[in-house]
């Protein structure tokens, strides 16, 4: 008896929870750093920033929602220090809101506090995407 076909992204199969796949963005008005990751892995790998505003940054995004599949998405909200929310926590929980609303995926917001100082001080060469990567990270710990 032959095997059956492998189920694709597009069949009616629920993807098991731990190969469930994430894409991470840290929003910033000009530029969104991206990682991409996995909740058997627990690890984030960093992509290709996003350097672009408005249609033009959801084109992007959609295109990265189109190469990856991924089933949910993970939005890195900054705070003050003290908790309290800024202009930024609001323009980044609207970008969750509209990533919700055109993509239908669901969308976890994390605290992003630190997340690009942490960034800077490991050295990394793009601290956008390494942020994304943190935030996903910081989510992807945070599964039981």
């Amino acid at each position: 008896m032959p095997d059956a076909p492998a189920p694709t992204a597009s069949s009616s199969v629920p993807v098991p929870v731990h190969f469930q796949s994430f894409l991470a963005f840290d929003f910033g008005l000009k530029r969104t750093g991206v990682a991409s990751g996995n909740r058997l892995l627990r690890t984030a790998t960093p992509q290709p920033t996003i350097k672009a505003e408005g249609d033009a940054r959801f084109a992007q995004v959609e295109a990265r929602i189109k190469e990856w599949q991924p089933d949910a998405l993970v939005i890195g909200v900054p705070y003050h220090p003290d908790g309290a929310a800024h202009e930024n926590t609001r323009r980044a929980q609207k970008f969750a809101r509209q990533l919700r609303g055109r993509f239908n995926l669901q969308v976890f917001e994390v605290d992003e506090r630190y997340s690009t100082t942490e960034a800077l001080s490991s050295g990394a060469r793009d601290a956008d995407a390494a942020s994304a990567c943190i935030i996903l990270e910081q989510f992807l710990r945070s599964l039981s």
